[in-house]
């Protein structure tokens, strides 16, 4: 039999967290289930629906926590005069965090939620702070472009480097190449600026 009001209900969400996030790192998140969850904290697992809507609602909760980490690591990265650089400091420290904990990382492709699903507050907020950090990188070189294109750069470079940081988690790289993540990425970003330094150039010169 399970346990109960053995901790708050603050404690209670912590716990199961932290659970779900270990049987996500040791077996991916097809080994994730409530009854697991309720194994490894001592709670019967009707407990875990107390706290969380359902599975999707506690994945969502570990990814939200996933994407603050990254933002903050990310804005550890040093800042230098050169803006190419970087942008690819950034992408560098992005690969570093995603390869620590690949199967954590895997969740935010692996993990699919309902197709009326709309992106919660929180959520989206996460994302955005992410996004803005790439944003901020851009504005030494897109700075006197219009601000909807800094941000959709922001987007495409994010997208690039995250679908090259997503294949070597899965393992998946060496289907397309034999070149590593890191060269990769870092070519992708700085053949990605000069192309965008070349459009700010065009566009300069025909003010």
């Amino acid at each position: 039999m399970g346990r109960r009001s053995s901790h708050t209900p603050e404690e209670l969400r912590e716990l199961i967290i932290d659970a779900a996030t270990d049987v996500i790192e040791r077996t991916g998140l097809a080994g994730l289930s409530a009854r697991e969850i309720a194994r490894r904290i001592g709670y019967s697992a009707g407990t875990l629906y107390n706290v969380f809507a359902d599975i999707d609602d506690l994945v969502l909760t570990i990814e939200q926590r996933l994407l603050e980490k990254l933002a903050l690591r990310l804005n550890e990265v040093p800042k230098t005069t050169d803006a190419t650089q970087h942008l690819c400091d950034l992408a560098a420290a992005y690969l570093a965090f995603t390869q620590e904990r690949p199967r954590l990382w895997n969740l935010l492709f692996e993990h699919h939620m309902p197709h009326d699903w709309k992106v919660p507050p929180n959520f989206q907020a996460r994302m955005d702070a992410l996004l803005g950090i790439v944003e901020q990188g851009l504005v030494p070189i897109t700075a006197n472009a219009d601000p909807a294109r800094t941000q959709r750069a922001a987007r495409v470079l994010w997208a690039s480097v995250h679908g090259i940081t997503s294949l070597g988690t899965a393992d998946k790289l060496t289907n397309v190449t034999a070149e590593n993540a890191a060269l990769l990425v870092d070519d992708a970003v700085r053949t990605y600026v000069r192309g965008l330094q070349a459009e700010m150039a065009s566009a300069a010169s025909l003010r």
